[in-house]
């Protein structure tokens, strides 16, 4: 990073590609780290949409050509806030033109989509990192070191619920609902954030047992998903993911040899919201204690994740969560589908890039692929 006349690290120019509703968490983001980060563009194809947007929030380069802000405007930091289906193109596009990315989740459609961006950074030198940021609250930050010093013993089970809800309404936006564009369905879009942030704290997985079903929703997609885990370890977990649950929650709860911790939230997180049940006896205070040694607080929000990039920005070093931090994930997301399709578990290791599911989520499997959905739907 330059530095100015005076002495002080130069600003970060950041731009914003897609400009709908989760854009705005990023501007949120920005103008908490404007100190480090400067917003000068944002692009998107519709251009009343675009125009509305930089006058809302002051943006003097306004674009609908990714390529003609990237050549005109060099931002050093991209974020992509776009539908998945052109998160992979628009994130390797911005890492060949130099420029490091920020890109909303899911990371892509598929693994190989995944491998591609990946080859991207190679080739360029430059970083993308995905949207993760339930990572970065001090709620998870200290239970990950807790774990990392075994402070309440192995890790045993673990329950990870997002139970959301999204109306017909939510679906009458095209591209939701389909394989094509949306990548999958509330498993790929929705409990991406939980099931992370389990696979994160827990480590490695070695097998899942999914089911999905369409339950209530006239989608291509699932409506609904569940699944059962192994871990390396040997713990076990339980997920649950849904957008038919009209009381809406996410609940994740980690049972360990010597304590049990808790999450109940929503959208997002604080440290008020975890709750610590040490197991009883006579270490039940000890316990206590090391719980209650706490880092600083800080929210699960774009910002707490947009300030450890721009520190990687200037160390020069990888970004947290980017594609090699983020293959569990979708390795686990990719392990669940297969599974859920096919009605047998799947090993991590049989994940490779001759399966089917590596290129399609849906497989290509006649019950499940987009041009079977669609006619099913049409039948009805």
């Amino acid at each position: 990073m330059s530095r100015t006349d005076r002495g002080s690290v130069e600003k970060i120019t950041a731009a914003i590609v897609g400009t709908g509703g989760i854009a705005e968490a990023h501007v949120t983001a920005i103008r908490e780290l404007a100190e480090h980060i400067e917003l000068v563009a944002a692009v998107d194809v519709d251009e009343e949409r675009l125009q509305v947007f930089c006058e809302q929030y002051g943006i003097a380069g306004r674009y609908t050509d990714l390529d003609r802000m990237l050549a005109q405007e060099l931002p050093r930091l991209v974020h992509i806030c776009t539908p998945p289906s052109s998160h992979a193109a628009l994130s390797i596009r911005s890492l060949r033109a130099g420029a490091w990315v920020f890109c909303e989740k899911p990371p892509c459609t598929m693994l190989a989509e995944l491998d591609e961006i990946e080859a991207a950074e190679e080739e360029t030198g430059r970083y993308c990192s995905f949207v993760f940021q339930w990572r970065f609250g001090s709620g998870a930050q200290r239970l990950r070191r807790l774990i990392e010093t075994q402070a309440f013993g192995r890790p045993l089970l673990a329950i990870c619920h997002t139970t959301w809800f999204r109306d017909d309404g939510y679906y009458a936006v095209p591209w939701r609902g389909r394989w094509e564009t949306e990548a999958g369905g509330p498993t790929m879009g929705h409990g991406i954030h939980a099931t992370d942030l389990v696979l994160w704290l827990l480590g490695d997985w070695t097998e899942v047992r999914g089911m999905i079903g369409r339950v209530d929703r006239e989608i291509e997609t699932e409506d609904v998903s569940m699944a059962m885990v192994e871990f390396e370890s040997g713990a076990r977990g339980s997920f649950v993911t849904s957008v038919v649950s009209p009381r809406e929650e996410t609940y994740l709860r980690f049972d360990f040899q010597q304590a049990t911790v808790e999450l109940r939230h929503l959208y997002g997180y604080t440290d008020a919201d975890w709750r610590f049940t040490p197991r009883p006896g006579e270490q039940e205070e000890a316990l206590g204690d090391a719980w209650a040694r706490r880092p600083a607080e800080l929210p699960s929000t774009h910002a707490s994740q947009l300030r450890a990039i721009v520190d990687s920005m200037r160390e020069g070093g990888r970004p947290p969560t980017g594609p090699r931090e983020v293959r569990p994930t979708m390795e686990f997301i990719t392990a669940l589908y297969r599974s859920a399709m096919t009605g047998v578990p799947v090993a991590r290791a049989s994940l490779s890039r001759e399966d089917p599911f590596y290129s399609a989520l849906h497989g290509n499997l006649a019950e499940w692929a987009p041009r079977n959905a669609e006619r099913s739907r049409g039948a009805g």
